[in-house]
């Protein structure tokens, strides 16, 4: 298993987080939010994720950083009111989010990473990429946001302390992945809160097969509609 201990900039940021879901956070506008981190993110992508997350090959996910996400709870899908458990047809569901003192990560069939890779410390960022890989034994899903937060931390910075493009993202993750071949990647990256870009998903092993020397990156837009 991969341990990896952060930076000292990385722990205190957990500490900075830790208050801001004791304590509320101030947003840009002035503002006052009090419960933090309560929305599932996972939901909004739920219907590009599925295909991926329902094969029958994935029975189990750690939602590294999930916040307060419950896999139990009803209503994660809108049509069916079903929780995110049976959405996507899984036998059990693990949240890590050190915020809320949840410190267990437990190797899963897929690894599951929204909206948390940006608020990592950057010289952090390829321990916990690492981490990633390591604890999934089928699938990485990461989604990242490359703006700005509405929240601000407790000494006044940007939520967002890691705002990087796309193309930053698709480097730090493809670097790491040649290690973990048969992992295979989906990378979503949110460029506003309801759209940006889809790497189609790729396994590292599949660069190694290829009969072509020029491995590109394909991409594709997406928009989430109200």
């Amino acid at each position: 298993m991969y341990e990896y201990d952060l930076s000292p900039h990385g722990k205190s940021l957990i500490e900075l987080y830790k208050l801001m879901v004791s304590d509320g956070y101030k947003r840009t506008d002035g503002s006052t939010v009090m419960n933090v981190y309560t929305d599932f993110e996972l939901k909004k992508f739920r219907k590009l994720i599925k295909p991926k997350l329902s094969s029958e090959e994935i029975l189990t996910v750690l939602d590294y950083g999930g916040g307060g996400c419950d896999w139990l709870a009803p209503g994660f899908d809108n049509c069916s009111n079903a929780s995110a458990l049976s959405y996507f047809n899984l036998q059990q569901a693990t949240v890590f989010e050190p915020a809320r003192n949840k410190t267990l990560k437990y190797p899963a069939y897929a690894v599951i990473c929204i909206d948390v890779l940006e608020h990592i410390f950057i010289s952090d960022l390829p321990h916990i990429v690492e981490e990633l890989f390591c604890l999934s034994n089928k699938l990485l899903v990461i989604n990242v946001a490359c703006y700005s937060a509405a929240a601000l931390l407790p000494n006044g910075e940007n939520a967002h302390v890691t705002v990087r493009s796309p193309d930053y993202w698709k480097g730090l993750i493809d670097g790491i992945s040649v290690r973990y071949p048969d992992i295979e990647v989906m990378l979503i990256c949110s460029e506003t809160h309801k759209s940006g870009v889809i790497f189609d998903c790729f396994k590292s092993s599949d660069w190694s097969n290829s009969k072509t020397y020029s491995i590109d990156s394909k991409l594709r837009g997406f928009h989430i509609a109200a």
